[in-house]
């Protein structure tokens, strides 16, 4: 087994509230890997801890077997390390063609004249050009973003993550208020995902976690209660007296 992820003994405390409680994790290379738990059980504090927005106060994070820790963010995106945002992070006035030809560009080592390149290389417009069908943005591509209705938005983010090419990529709620009339575009979109990126999903969304994962890892308190199969998971009477809110002798 090789881990594409792991975290040993992470803890992150905010002042004298342990939100993070010596959680190790391990993540499988090619795995579609859930992280569910209740409100305020510190998932979007694990990401944040992932990825590099916030330090931990003990522990460590290996990718692929090397020790990120102490990394800044910039440079765990090079190292292969991607992520989405539960609240959009998108540049309202550019178009979905323009946000992910800066991506690709950016990618490329032609961040600083992006716009020069944008239409002038086959290689970047045909990577462009895959992204948005792949992700079903080519009938809004030349709209602004800031117009674009809100699951539009989420796919355009998630084509932007998958444009820098990361090995891991990590989807902090994508399908977070999206109306039920959008979501299966959400749906179709996570589910073909390339298989070579490993992908760590946290979701409220049962049936996205359901569909799409083959291990989930339920947080409780900062601190792992049980990880499994999803079947596993679905029986596990700690899961539903905790998550599921049922009684443990149900």
């Amino acid at each position: 087994m090789t881990l594409a992820l792991e975290t040993i003994g992470l803890r992150k405390n905010f002042g004298g509230l342990a939100v993070t409680r010596d959680l190790s994790l391990q993540v499988k290379t090619g795995a579609r890997h859930a992280l569910i738990g209740p409100n305020g059980a510190g998932k979007t504090t694990v990401i944040n801890l992932l990825t590099g927005v916030l330090r931990p106060n003990a522990g460590r994070i290996l990718l692929e077997g090397s020790d990120i820790t102490a990394l800044p963010v910039h440079k765990r995106v090079l190292r292969g390390l991607s992520r989405t945002f539960q609240i959009n992070q998108l540049y309202p006035d550019l178009t979905p063609l323009e946000t992910i030809g800066l991506a690709v560009s950016e990618r490329l080592g032609h961040g600083s004249d992006w716009w020069r390149v944008l239409g002038t290389r086959s290689d970047v417009n045909g990577e462009i050009a895959e992204h948005l069908a792949r992700f079903h943005l080519l009938d809004v591509m030349r709209e602004p973003t800031s117009t674009l209705p809100y699951g539009k938005q989420r796919l355009l983010e998630i084509a932007v993550a998958i444009a820098t090419k990361p090995r891991v990529l990590l989807l902090d709620e994508p399908a977070a208020g999206v109306p039920e009339s959008e979501r299966h575009d959400i749906l179709a979109a996570v589910a073909s995902l390339p298989r070579d990126v490993t992908v760590l999903l946290i979701e409220h969304d049962m049936d996205l976690v359901f569909s799409f994962a083959d291990r989930i890892s339920v947080l409780v308190s900062g601190a792992l209660l049980v990880e499994g199969t999803p079947d596993e998971v679905a029986r596990d009477p700690q899961v539903k007296a905790v998550y599921l809110g049922e009684s443990a002798d149900a």
